[in-house]
């Protein structure tokens, strides 16, 4: 069965078919670095960890993309609370972000852009779309002009004036039009700004995906990817700022948005207040129900939120961590079911995997108590019984812990191999001289309390 995702373009299942059939492309709407993340919005990372990690298996290459929103308004304010450099607020969040992530099992992506490290490629990409009719500028900011640009409202299947109804637009005398949107903001002297020929400013939010894409993947892309609430006007006018600049080429060809998470019957939200941040859940509960519970449900639905979701996972890993104990004398190599496949191709339906590996702990259970003395029969069945169980959990970043270690609460282990994997790639960075991801990497580790010391003989770490 091929790989088939649900495009949000065009409200279809397709099958999926990247442009390069060795190497496809994702990009994923990453964090607003400027206060810690709640739990909705570790969905989305987690959800496409288990596509990229699907990808990989598919295609044996991905070029996967998860971007830090480094300049914005409302780190402006939190520096300007603190007295510090946006630098500072956004290196802190950033690094805690990445450990949290980390601890949720939640790979890294092969590339993490900074909107501040693509000022000049996004300056340029406005530039082009004034080039080409598509922009203006204005009392020292730069619009688009989404009258320009017919397919405006595509995504979301909306009017202009219906969109606008729903949304909150600034209304300001410099625009053409009320739905007309900031490419470039400018800067007074207590706001970063950077040099540009509209003045000193800085990026408006849509431009920065836009061009931090362009400048990573050029001008098309297999997939895009991010919440359902990023559909407009976040999307929207990435789509059209990005066809506009690019002479009308497609921008992505699939879109895949995963579903919010409810609290209490209502949208978890930073601006509701009704929100459980990921840093403090991963202090009360084990990171993998965490996980497990955010895969139970579609990712394109609504998921419920509650302890009681939490406290089920936990006693379902228990059960099968339980299953996986009585295996231990079956010495095995994962590997993935089909059926795991199946319905992970069948656009990430992650509940049926989830079905699927509780049938075949369920099935080894029946083995165990109704076989007496085991035969040869039933060791291969239970030796299969447990390689599919480990390749289906490794599937889905489930189930890599060993029992032991899942009953005692001692993730002490993976947590070494994380950190030594994080260091390799500080190493590797720092060889390619990628400074910037070398120092990222570091600044995550010492969030963590993990001091690293560059010795002769390679890197040393301890915990602080």
């Amino acid at each position: 069965m091929s790989l088939r995702l649900h495009n949000n373009l065009t409200r279809r299942v397709e099958a999926f078919e990247p442009l390069d059939p060795t190497c496809p492309t994702m990009y994923v709407c990453g964090p607003t670095v400027y206060n810690y993340a709640h739990v909705g919005n570790a969905r989305g990372p987690v959800v496409f960890d288990v596509l990229a990690a699907l990808l990989r298996r598919r295609y044996g290459k991905l070029r996967y993309a998860r971007n830090i929103t480094d300049v914005d308004d409302k780190i402006n304010a939190a520096a300007r609370d603190q007295g510090v450099d946006i630098s500072v607020i956004t290196d802190h969040f950033a690094a805690i972000y990445r450990a949290d992530m980390a601890a949720l099992g939640v790979r890294a992506p092969d590339l993490e852009p900074a909107a501040t490290a693509h000022i000049a490629d996004i300056v340029a990409m406005i530039e082009q779309l004034i080039e080409r009719g598509h922009a203006y500028a204005a009392e020292g900011h730069v619009l688009f002009s989404v009258a320009t640009f017919a397919d405006y409202g595509k995504l979301s299947r909306r009017a202009p004036e219906e969109m606008l109804a729903g949304a909150r637009v600034e209304v300001a005398p410099y625009k053409r039009d009320a739905g007309d949107f900031v490419l470039w903001k400018p800067s007074d002297a207590d706001q970063p700004g950077w040099d540009s020929p509209w003045g000193r400013g800085r990026p408006g939010w849509h431009i920065e995906c836009s061009a931090m894409i362009a400048a990573l993947f050029g001008d098309t892309i297999d997939i895009h990817a991010g919440g359902v609430d990023l559909q407009f006007p976040h999307h929207e006018n990435e789509i059209a700022q990005s066809q506009c600049a690019h002479g009308g080429k497609t921008f992505s060809r699939y879109w895949l948005h995963n579903g919010m998470l409810n609290f209490a019957g209502s949208k978890m939200s930073k601006s509701v207040g009704n929100i459980e941040r990921v840093h403090d859940l991963l202090g009360k509960h084990p990171p993998e129900a965490l996980r497990y519970a955010l895969l139970s449900a579609h990712y394109r639905q609504p998921l419920d939120w509650s302890d009681a979701l939490i406290e089920q996972s936990v006693r379902t890993l228990d059960r099968l961590y339980g299953t996986l104990r009585d295996l231990a004398a079956f010495e095995v190599e994962a590997t993935i079911p089909v059926s795991v496949e199946a319905a992970l191709d069948d656009d990430l339906n992650t509940p049926q995997a989830l079905a699927e590996i509780a049938a075949l702990a369920a099935q080894a259970r029946w083995v165990i108590a109704n076989s007496g003395e085991l035969g040869s029969a039933e060791r291969a069945e239970l030796a299969n019984i447990k390689a599919d169980l480990l390749g289906a959990g490794l599937a889905l970043g489930l189930l890599q812990q060993d029992p032991a270690q899942w009953f005692a609460g001692d993730t002490s282990q993976d947590d070494d191999a994380r950190i030594q994997a994080l260091i390799d790639e500080r190493t590797q960075a720092k060889q390619a001289r990628d400074f910037a991801r070398s120092d990222a990497i570091r600044e995550q580790l010492a969030a963590e309390g993990i001091l690293l010391e560059d010795t002769r003989d390679g890197v040393r770490w301890k915990r602080g």
